[in-house]
């Protein structure tokens, strides 16, 4: 199989299972135009966060990685009335895309928080628990991030990490790709964490080869 048939594949799903969805098209667009770099998961995985996140019965989300607002709305719309987001993006840039895209999907501040800065600096000023947390920023700290999300986070909380399989050069202890070692680094990490129980899964689709961790604090 080919890129182009995981890509062909990804479509069908989309078209078979999503409808039409002007606010999530609407925010890719507006973040292509402004310059964002096409990084958003895919349409059936955005919906796989709201479905996980549905699932956990999350009141409250964190989200590491805010990029256009992409994911973030897809986890939003997975809260219940009173729920809360708070998304961390380093780009003050990407933040104000991703602010205009929350309004017109109906989020405003009430519901979405975002914290601008580096997430290392501004995650030890939140307070938990959340219930549900995604982390999806640089992958060089994913370790960091994983670490900082369990103080974070309760018996019962679920932890999805994206872009750990890096077109399967996480399988390589040779490389010295400093995203690989920093999936590596949180493998390590979670092995030898008690308070989490997870897994990983490869993809491939529009995204290429790569996957994602599933964690649920104990």
């Amino acid at each position: 199989m080919t890129d182009k048939t995981w890509a062909e594949v990804d479509d069908y799903l989309t078209g078979a299972l999503l409808a039409p969805d002007p606010a999530l098209d609407a925010a890719l667009a507006d973040s292509a135009a402004a310059g964002l770099p096409s990084i958003a998961v895919a349409p059936n995985q955005g919906k796989l966060l709201n479905l996980l996140a549905r699932l956990a019965g999350a009141r409250t989300i964190l989200e590491i990685g805010t990029l256009g607002g992409y994911s973030t709305i897809w986890l939003a719309r997975a809260l219940p009335a009173g729920g809360k987001l708070v998304t961390c993006e380093y780009d003050p840039k990407h933040a104000e895309v991703a602010r205009a895209n929350l309004t017109r999907a109906g989020f405003g501040e009430d519901v979405v928080d975002i914290r601008v800065g580096a997430a290392l600096d501004t995650l030890p000023a939140l307070t938990g628990p959340f219930d549900f947390v995604f982390i999806d920023a640089d992958k060089n700290n994913l370790a960091n991030y994983v670490r900082a999300t369990l103080k974070l986070s309760r018996p019962g909380t679920t932890i999805v990490v994206d872009n750990v399989v890096r077109q399967g050069g996480v399988a390589d202890p040779a490389s010295t790709d400093p995203n690989v070692l920093g999936a590596r680094e949180m493998f390590e990490v979670l092995a030898g964490e008690d308070r989490i129980d997870a897994t990983a899964v490869q993809t491939v689709g529009t995204k290429g080869h790569d996957g994602f961790v599933l964690g649920l604090v104990r």
